[in-house]
């Protein structure tokens, strides 16, 4: 049944995303609003679920034992899962908008992209306008942190 990498890890982003749905169910509504906050979260569940399906049924292009990651790139992965790891913790007490400009900018140098004038000037337009299509047409509100907006 489960001969293929993609069915074992479609099966494990299904769980994943199941888990991720009930938990996203069960966020606190609030009055007031027209979208509420547990409308983005839902929306991201099902997304992941479906696609979870679809790579369920594709077919796998390689024999399990030819597809290795190498070292190098294992120590990439690792390290930008650490930053979103850290992006996750800062979240809450940096704020949303110096927490995503911080994440974007070292995530991009890291990964190779060594241009810091145009690295920082889309590092800081991506999380304001985020905040204010999320705060204005959504009514959501991000995490404000240390920053006064």
């Amino acid at each position: 049944m489960l001969n293929t990498v993609n069915k074992k890890i479609s099966l494990i982003l299904a769980i994943v995303s199941i888990c991720y749905l009930v938990l996203s169910f069960r966020l606190p509504a609030y009055p007031y609003v027209p979208v509420d906050s547990d409308a983005v979260p839902i929306t991201l569940g099902f997304i992941l679920l479906l696609l979870s399906i679809f790579l369920y049924f594709q077919k796998d292009n390689h024999s399990e034992g030819k597809s290795k990651i190498p070292t190098s790139e294992k120590k990439v992965i690792l390290t930008v899962l650490g930053f979103v790891l850290l992006f996750v913790i800062l979240l809450e007490p940096l704020g949303f908008i110096l927490t995503t400009t911080l994440f974007l900018y070292v995530n991009s140098w890291f990964l190779g992209y060594k241009k810091w004038i145009s690295n920082l000037i889309v590092s800081l337009a991506i999380p304001f306008v985020i905040y204010f299509l999320f705060s204005s047409f959504l009514q959501i509100q991000l995490p404000k942190g240390i920053l006064p907006f």
